[in-house]
């Protein structure tokens, strides 16, 4: 794609890199139809493809008010009439799962181009006051723990005498069981981040008792967000903030020798694994953000290198192998790249993964999107429930702490964490192995 860029960002480092993006796109259209919001919307704007070609328009010097798209390049919806293309609007609706990368034949690199596109449009395009106080707001509690968290309890003590309405947008409160003692040579460190300590606090539970069992000890740190949440909002400023902040608090362990930085949350992970570059134009952080990243795993890269270490005989017979179906979040499979290794784990363990269509198709959580762009949110919850529930699992398991809150909200069937699954059939450990009787 050829982009002309306008005189404002022809000599900027924002606009080279974004000419840089776009150059790969040939608009050839692949990835449309991975596209969930395409897919539910019937509109080329909602899809990468037109997205891509409004952002083009508004680095070459559009004017990006809700009309400004001229009628020589008009897409259609189904219905086939004209679109009056709103660059905020679509970008907005975006939910950032980059399906549309995982599909792309020209590897354009759209998660990146979005959220650069967003900065620059966030800069220049007044927002209503309405939806000004509801960035903030989001921004103002979600990334805080003890925000999140006191707001959240709040709402869950009042919770049976709210609306219905309401009352089904409260998740239930769940509860921790036992943290192993660090006990071994071994250390590795997970990260809490922002909301999943409130919402679902067994899940990095769960990780330390299993990655015990394999002679590890998981120690628990960060009392923030990584910066993610901000990121994706376009308060970018905030963001770094953020990530330094993080980068600051994880270098003393780095430095005493931790083997990795474990993610339990698909999306967290994503993103810091983007440390590196988001901050390679940071003198003081840019080697350490790097490091950082380096450091970063999901928690299902580290079983699979340690199980092969422990015999699969040692897991009792399953009596009834409990039916799952797995919903791979979208920055596990298409931020990490991670895909089917849950499965292959879930599947070591005994139980029964029934097939779900669309795997690519996004839950709708996607970060804050389940807050901002509510009415869409819910739609695409009902088409990924009813995709999950068509096996009859007998329940979900996820790897996002967003898509878990999310779908257990409308789930007739319980919501967990994988890695809550993994911990129920591994029983045995290094330190809690039974001996073996002696021989006579």
């Amino acid at each position: 794609m050829i982009v002309d860029l306008a005189e404002s960002y022809r000599h900027t480092e924002a606009g080279r890199e974004a000419e840089a993006l776009l150059a790969p796109c040939v608009q050839c259209g692949q990835c449309t139809f991975t596209c969930p919001t395409f897919r539910l919307l019937g509109d080329e704007w909602d899809g990468p493809r037109g997205r891509i070609y409004l952002i083009k328009q508004f680095l070459e010097g559009r004017n990006p008010d809700p009309e400004f798209f001229p009628p020589a390049y008009t897409l259609e919806t189904l219905e086939g009439r004209s679109i009056g293309a709103n660059l905020q609007l679509h970008l907005d609706r975006c939910l950032t799962c980059r399906s549309c990368e995982t599909s792309c034949p020209q590897g354009v690199r759209y998660g990146r181009l979005l959220d650069l596109g967003r900065t620059l449009v966030e800069e220049e395009v007044p927002r209503p006051l309405k939806d000004r106080v509801a960035r903030r707001a989001v921004r103002f509690f979600v990334p805080h723990p003890r925000r999140f968290s006191a707001m959240l309890r709040m709402g869950q003590i009042l919770r049976p005498l709210l609306p219905a309405k309401l009352r089904a947008r409260i998740p239930e409160s769940r509860k921790a069981r036992e943290w192993p003692k660090p006990v071994h040579a071994r250390r590795m460190l997970v990260w809490q981040g922002c909301v999943q300590p409130a919402l679902a606090p067994d899940i990095n539970a769960a990780a330390a008792r299993v990655l015990d069992r394999f002679g590890i000890s998981l120690e628990p740190a960060g009392d923030h967000c990584c910066g993610a949440m901000s990121y994706h909002l376009a308060a970018v400023d905030e963001a770094r903030a953020m990530m330094r902040k993080t980068i600051d608090m994880l270098w003393p362990h780095i430095q005493s020798g931790i083997e990795a930085i474990v993610l339990t949350a698909s999306g967290c992970g994503t993103h810091f694994r983007d440390y590196g570059e988001l901050l390679k134009d940071d003198p003081r952080y840019c080697d350490k953000a790097r490091r950082v990243s380096a450091l970063v795993k999901d928690i299902s890269e580290v079983i699979l290198a340690e199980w092969p270490a422990f015999p699969e005989h040692d897991l009792p017979a399953p009596v009834s192998p409990l039916r799952i179906a797995f919903q791979s979040s979208c920055s596990l499979q298409h931020g990490e790249k991670l895909n089917g290794i849950v499965e292959k784990l879930l599947k070591r363990a005994g139980y029964k993964l029934m097939p779900v269509q669309y795997p690519f198709m996004c839950c709708g959580a996607a970060g804050t999107y389940s807050i901002l762009q509510r009415e869409l949110s819910v739609s695409l919850r009902k088409q990924k429930l009813k995709t999950l529930l068509a096996g009859k699992p007998m329940a979900i398991a996820t790897a996002n702490i967003g898509c878990l809150a999310h779908l257990a909200l409308a789930a007739p069937v319980p919501v967990h964490h994988w890695i809550e699954f993994l911990d129920e059939r591994l029983p045995f450990g290094p330190r809690d192995r039974p001996a073996k009787p002696a021989k006579t």
